[in-house]
């Protein structure tokens, strides 16, 4: 997503306009022939992620470099 959709994210903007940002990032990326669309999300937005956006969950890493 670009810093705007990120912006509008972070500052709790209505939930709407939020799945709207994440249904329109899904369907250019569909446009462009992507196979997958991938969010790393904080943990308390999960619920807005999964259930209301449709991704799936899935056990990831990360490493810390610092």
């Amino acid at each position: 997503m670009t810093e705007r959709a990120v912006t509008a994210v972070r500052s709790g903007c209505d939930g709407g306009l939020r799945r709207a940002l994440v249904a329109a990032a899904a369907h250019e990326a569909r446009a462009a022939h992507c196979a997958w669309l991938h969010v790393d999300f904080e943990e308390h937005l999960r619920a807005f992620y999964v259930d209301g956006c449709g991704f799936k969950g899935t056990a990831a890493g990360l490493m810390s470099l610092r």
